[in-house]
């Protein structure tokens, strides 16, 4: 009976030992992903509004910023050829530029819905729609007020395994025209691998329609004055939708062999942006819809610059991806890193449904109904080619 009774002291022991080893552990872990996450002011709006900025952190030393205005993605570091860490993403200089408009998006989450629809209206399950035209006579990236200019609650994710935030938004029924009371949800995870991981979720409480993106702009040389032209880009589909004079998708699903529009095999972004093609014309370069090859998670597109040796890789669940080349950058604006935001100096991957959808029943739905749940995922991974 005494040895029992021993036996069970011991066996308590070890219980508690192991108990506190765990707890340990996993407040260490905490410790260490809180430590990789630092909070600090960025800018007060003119409204008077404090804006808060979340710098992520890797083991490698990359780093992400990202303030609560806009979900903007402010700066994006990473290595070249050489080990030499600096900033891939276009940005402005000035807080209050962020603020006041943001007409490029630099760096925004975008809703409720990314890209363009025609004539600022659509109809669902019966009923009318009109939204707020701010594209001419389209609506684009959620209207004038869009996600890109709301304040979006930013908490860190403490049992998160690399550094994690949540960003959440409430957009009201009726917000610049759309139906539904729509909580969207969106994590910013940096990985060890020198990737950013993009989640979106969102519920309604009506049906609506909802195509969420992220807009950030890459420079991968790493200097701002200097054109994206020399990039090689690869992108993992055979069609894309040729656009009308407004940059409405016609509905005509083209294929891609033998055109300007054939990344296939990687090539210089600016090898065919000049040929005599009526669509580059149309967009004043590349702002056009390409439909991914494949389903669920997977590589879709591939960027290289030869002189820096950086290399970054698109992953996602999307139907499509617009690819912008910087066609609309006018160089009002100075860079982080001296000159000016000059045409194409900066390009955006930006992975979603297919424009113009509400209006398209041929392209895959963006309806979202009630009791339904919105699920999309984006990683853009660095790396090196030597």
């Amino acid at each position: 009976m005494r040895k029992t009774s021993i036996n069970l002291i011991i066996l308590f022991a070890v219980l508690c030992i192991f108990g506190c080893n765990k707890k340990e552990n996993q407040s260490k872990a905490q410790q260490e992903t809180m430590e990789n996450i630092q909070i600090s002011d960025y800018g007060v709006t003119s409204k008077g509004d404090s804006v808060k900025k979340y710098t992520l952190a890797n083991k490698n030393g990359m780093k992400v910023e990202v303030i609560n205005f806009g979900g903007i993605i402010t700066s994006l570091t990473a290595p070249d050829k050489n080990g030499k860490y600096e900033d891939v993403v276009l940005g402005f200089t000035k807080p209050e530029d962020y603020f006041n408009g943001n007409s490029y998006y630099f760096g925004a989450l975008i809703g409720r819905y990314g890209n363009r629809i025609a004539n600022a209206k659509f109809a669902l399950e019966g009923t009318s729609y009109d939204i707020d035209k701010n594209d001419g006579s389209n609506s684009l990236h959620g209207g004038k007020d869009g996600f890109h200019t709301k304040f979006w609650n930013i908490e860190p994710v403490k049992d998160s395994k690399f550094p994690t935030l949540k960003l959440t938004y409430t957009s009201a029924d009726g917000e610049e025209g759309y139906p539904g009371k729509l909580t969207t949800t969106v994590f910013y995870t940096l990985t060890d691998e020198n990737a950013l991981e993009i989640s979106y979720e969102a519920e309604t409480d009506k049906p609506t329609v909802v195509n969420l993106t992220q807009h950030s702009y890459f420079n991968l040389s790493g200097n701002f004055s200097k054109t994206i032209l020399d990039h090689e880009m690869q992108i993992n589909a055979d069609k894309f939708l040729p656009v009308n004079e407004t940059l409405i998708p016609t509905g005509e699903q083209k294929a891609v062999k033998g055109s300007a529009f054939d990344f296939t095999v990687s090539k210089p972004i600016g090898k065919d942006i000049s040929a005599d093609d009526d669509q580059l014309k149309k967009g004043k370069g590349y702002d056009h819809n390409w439909i991914l090859n494949g389903n669920g998670l997977r590589s879709i597109a591939k960027v290289y610059h030869p002189e820096s040796g950086r290399v970054i890789e698109v992953l996602t669940d999307e139907p499509g991806v617009q690819f912008y080349s910087g066609n609309f950058l006018d160089g009002k604006f100075d860079t982080k890193t001296g000159g000016k935001n000059e045409f194409r100096t900066g390009f955006c991957l930006e992975t979603q449904h297919f424009p113009d959808s509400p209006n398209q029943p041929s392209f895959p739905s963006t309806e979202l109904k009630l009791g339904q749940k919105y699920h999309s995922k984006t990683i853009y991974k660095f790396s090196v080619k030597k």
